[in-house]
């Protein structure tokens, strides 16, 4: 229980600053930059922790319960098949309703997807080479 809550955390954290880098680099301001006209003109840090912190344990929970049905013979190939799942069902299928319903330049699409991408991956790698269930 203590490595479950010792990696939530620091997958939440991993979460908020790739956030961070990922949203607030000069590449990713000026792709990014279609959306300015709705964005908010500041950020609620302490909600964003929270809700980064909630990721984290939640998607260590269910790589947990998923395990025994991920495909793979190492937790390394089982966290890097959850997180494509979770990329597909959580950044592909928002990238494909953005570009469905509004007009987003397919660069920033192309972003999108890539860096939601990395973000997984590293979480994936974490989940796969730290957690396993418990017999």
């Amino acid at each position: 229980m203590t490595k479950f809550i010792l990696v939530s955390l620091v997958s939440g954290l991993l979460f908020g600053l790739m956030d961070g880098l990922i949203n607030a680099n000069p590449w990713a301001t000026r792709l990014l930059a279609v959306y300015k006209p709705i964005a908010k003109n500041s950020i609620n840090a302490p909600a964003g922790i929270v809700i980064d912190l909630a990721y984290g344990f939640i998607l260590a929970g269910v790589f947990l319960l998923l395990y025994a049905s991920l495909p793979g013979d190492t937790g390394l190939v089982k966290g890097i098949s959850f997180v494509l799942l979770v990329w597909f069902l959580r950044v592909v299928m928002a990238a494909a309703s953005t570009w469905m319903m509004f007009t987003v330049p397919v660069p920033t699409l192309l972003y999108q997807l890539a860096t939601g991408l990395g973000d997984m991956l590293v979480l994936g790698v974490l989940y796969g080479l730290t957690l396993q269930p418990s017999p």
